[in-house]
This record gives structure tokens, sequence and C-alpha cells, in this order.
């Protein structure tokens, strides 16, 4: 069976909302596997696709009354609009329609952005929409395993080693699943192939998906942008150096960014704030939100993440690939979890840090086979001493070796595997 018909985790949130909301909003990259999961394997309702160039022409004509009469045809099936940020009048005649008929799953609708992007039409939705993130494939859905619960086991009462499966998977099978990412049907193909389209997907979102959100004068400089963020991945911006590298303002800078976290290419991490002031770094950080897309765009292949390779390389492209496969398993974990990355002014930082309720998790990530309890040193200072001593803390070091280790106080160290063993 092709990769394009793996099981999707997000499949009981897709239903759920329907059985719950009357419009589903399904948002996410170029080629994610959208119009695949709704059309294909959800298999219900009626489908349409505003990539036809009739159909958006009919709608964008009379919205409402070519979209009432679809959905008179349907009764309780929903109607399913691809690539719905074609329209920009469709919006408001979708509000139309769910104001006046309260059932519950009239719509699905997929795109690259979201359709709903006008504040006051949002607002209006409120509690008559769910809006969901397909992302790429994660690594459990490659492997066709359950969905990672580490988020849950972390912030347990009493998190065992016990519960937490992990195989053992050798640094180049690691290294594959990084550099393939995790776009369906493009994740197949040879190295060479594969990130040549890649870069002509990123091309085609830059000419053609671009449009739908912002009208921009030099493409050109968001394709250079755009290299320039991977080549950024999972650290703190610098606004005006990148402006600088870019040849652009920085106002020009901050609009090419907001374009990117909209087409979910990047994804940000805000900084986690303690309350403690001046003490704290709050810059954001930005990862590429695929692996594969990220190292197409830097050039690196085989033998880039070799051991004599540079390996601060390897370590921002794995941190970004640990903290996509965290997101992508977040929507289907016990509690709503946020994201941050923390900072202290004398040089304390937690890669990725996970708030959910009044438990956080710091966790770190190391491109190394081998790990000992220095490698804790910032996890145990914000645990004992820092901002984490009245909070429930549990820290977790991801790394490339295969033992499951418990250093004491709910500090962990845990195989990258173990993001797609499952937990028990």
């Amino acid at each position: 069976m092709p990769d394009t018909y793996l099981p999707r985790h997000l499949v009981p949130e897709l239903e759920a909302a329907l059985k719950h909301t009357r419009i589903v909003n399904l948002t996410g990259p170029r080629q994610a596997g959208k119009t695949t999961l709704v059309r294909d394997l959800f298999a219900r309702g009626r489908f349409v696709s505003l990539d036809d160039a009739a159909t958006l022409a009919a709608i964008e004509t009379d919205p409402y009354g070519q979209i009432r009469s679809l959905r008179d045809q349907l009764g309780d099936q929903p109607l399913i609009i691809d690539e719905a940020q074609r329209s920009a009048r469709l919006p408001l005649a979708i509000k139309q329609i769910v104001d006046a008929d309260r059932r519950k799953g009239q719509f699905v609708l997929t795109g690259s952005s979201n359709v709903f992007r006008t504040a006051t039409v949002a607002d209006s939705l409120a509690g008559r929409m769910r809006s969901l993130t397909l992302w790429p494939l994660s690594a459990a859905e490659i492997h066709r395993a359950p969905v990672s619960r580490l988020v849950s086991w972390a912030t347990g009462k009493d998190p065992q080693l016990s519960a937490i499966r992990a195989k053992a998977v050798s640094r180049p099978a690691i290294i594959d699943l990084v550099l393939r990412g995790g776009f369906p049907e493009i994740r197949q193909m040879p190295l060479r192939e594969r990130q040549r389209q890649y870069r002509d997907n990123v091309d085609a979102m830059i000419d053609r998906d671009v449009a739908d959100i912002m009208k921009i004068r030099k493409p050109d400089a968001l394709r250079r942008l755009t290299d320039q963020m991977a080549a950024r991945t999972a650290n703190e911006l610098n606004i005006v150096e990148l402006s600088n590298a870019v040849k652009v303002r920085r106002e020009t800078t901050q609009q090419y960014i907001d374009i990117l976290l909209r087409l979910s290419v990047i994804v940000q991490l805000g900084a986690w704030a303690s309350g403690e002031g001046q003490r704290e770094i709050r810059n954001p950080k930005y990862h590429f939100a695929d692996s594969g897309v990220l190292c197409a765009l830097r050039r690196f292949g085989d033998q880039s993440f070799d051991l004599g390779a540079d390996p601060v390389a390897f370590g921002a492209v794995l941190e970004s690939y640990v903290l996509n496969e965290l997101l992508r398993a977040a929507p289907l974990q016990d509690a709503d979890a946020r994201f941050y990355h923390w900072r202290s002014a004398d040089r304390r930082e937690i890669d990725i840090l996970i708030e959910s309720g009044r438990s956080l998790v710091g966790i770190e990530v190391k491109a190394s086979a081998s790990v000992d309890a220095g490698d804790l040193r910032h996890l145990r200072w914000f645990s004992q001493d820092g901002p984490g001593q009245t909070r429930q803390f549990t820290g977790i070091v991801f790394y490339l070796g295969s033992e499951k280790l418990s250093f004491g106080n709910r500090l962990f160290a845990l195989p990258v595997s173990s993001l797609w063993s499952g937990s028990g």
C-alpha cells in the first residue's frame, strides 16, 4: 500500500469535529495529504475543488446561490470544498448558510491557508467552526504505529520508563527518516529526485499559494528568505541581519515570515516567560515544518550527517524534527499543550518547553548516541533552582542511542525512536 494511504492519526479528530461543529476547516502544507484524506479516505459527502477554473468562476459569480444549491442536495452529508482559499467570496456565503442552519458537519474546507483569515468572519463563527491542521506524515504514521503519547506520559503523576517503548534504530535509519520528510508521495522518491521535487514545491507555493494570502512585489525575495529561514531552523532570529541577507526592509521581512507561517512552511516557538523579567530572553525561535523540505533547501544529502560532518547543522535539523513529531501528536494527548522554548540571560536554555495545565515538560535534543548527566544540567537547574521549581516538571533528552535512562527527579534520556515506538 503506498504512503498516500497510510492511516492518518487526525481522522478521529476530524470525525469528532464533524459531529460537534457546523464547519471543519482543515489546513496544512501543499501536498501534505489533505485532499487524499477528505476525498479518498474519509469518503463522505460531495467533493468539489476550486482548483477547477469553471467551479471557481461559478462560485465567485454567485457564492451563496452555488453553495446553497450544493448543500441542499446533501442532507446530513458534508460539502467538501478543496482549495477553499482560492475564493475570496466563499467565507461570507458559508457564514450566511450556517447562521440559518444549525446542523452539524455541513462543511469540510481544505486549503494551504485559512480561508477565514478575515478576523470579523472568523470571530463571528466562534463555536460553529473547528480548525485542524494536517501536517506531513509523522514517523508513527509512516511506521503504522499508534500516535505518540509521550506528552501525556511526561505530564502524568509518576512517569515510569517501563511505559515507554523504544526500538533500536541505527543512526543511518534515523537520518534517512529526516532526509525523506513526511510528504506522502515525495518521500518515496530517490534522494536526488525527491529534493528537486521539494524545491519545486517551494517555488510553486511562492508562485501560486502566496497570491491567495497577499500580493507581493518581490517573489524572488521571498524565495531567498525561505532559504535563509532554512539555514536558521531551530534558532532565534536577528531580524536586522536576516533583512540584510535578503535585501529587503525589516517590515517586509516580518511580512514574509508571517506568510510562511500561514502556509505552514515554518512554525514559531514563542519564548516561555516565568515572570522573572530581564532574566529571560523573549525572542521566538523558528523551525521548518518538515525536515525533508529543510534538507532539500540546504542541499543536505546522504553524506551530510556523517560522524565527521558539522554536528551543529545536524543538531538543528534533528531539533526541528523532534519538535515536529511532538506537534503532530499534540492534538491527541490527554490535555491541551502549548509549545515554547526558554533561554535565560546567563545562557541556560531548553530547546522545547511544553506547558500543559500546571505541568511543564522540558525537551533537549542531542545528535549523539551517548548521553550523560551533564547533558541534563539545564533541565535539572530549571527544575530544582529555576522557574520550574514551583511546577510539576519533567525533563527529557532525546538522543540517538537505544537505551531508556532515568537520572532521578523526573529526568530522563530517551531514544529518538521512542517518538514512534509507542507507550503503554
